[in-house]
C-alpha cells in the first residue's frame, strides 16, 4: 500500500461570526468526543495533539448540546447561543427581565 505525503488545507467558513461552542483550552484534553458526537459535522480534528478541535463549519451547528454532553471534562466545552435565541425569562412580580447566558 503506497503512503502519500500531501499536505491539506482546511478553510474554516467564515460567513459569520457565528461560535457555536466555547472552548476552555485550560481543560480540553483534544480527546474528540465532541467531534464524534456532533451530527453536524461542525468540527475536525487538530493537528496539534492535546488541542480543542477545529470549528470548521460554525454555521452548521444544530445547537443541541450533544457535543456539551459527550465531553468527559465538565466545563472544557460550552455551548453558545447566538443571541436571538437565547432564552428570556420575565419576572411577572417584579418586572425584572433575565437571560441565560
Amino acid at each position: 500500500m503506497k503512503k502519500f505525503n500531501k499536505e491539506v488545507y482546511a478553510n474554516p467558513n467564515r460567513v459569520t461570526p457565528a461560535k457555536p461552542v466555547i472552548f476552555n483550552e485550560e481543560l480540553c484534553t483534544g480527546c474528540n468526543a465532541c467531534m464524534s458526537a456532533c451530527q453536524a459535522d461542525v468540527f475536525i480534528p487538530n493537528p496539534e495533539e492535546g488541542k480543542p478541535p477545529i470549528i470548521l463549519f460554525p454555521d452548521e451547528c444544530y445547537y443541541d448540546g450533544c457535543c456539551v454532553e459527550e465531553c468527559p471534562v465538565e466545563g472544557a466545552i460550552k455551548l453558545n447561543h447566538p443571541l436571538m435565541q437565547r432564552v428570556r425569562w420575565k419576572r411577572k412580580s417584579t418586572g425584572e427581565t433575565f437571560r441565560v447566558k
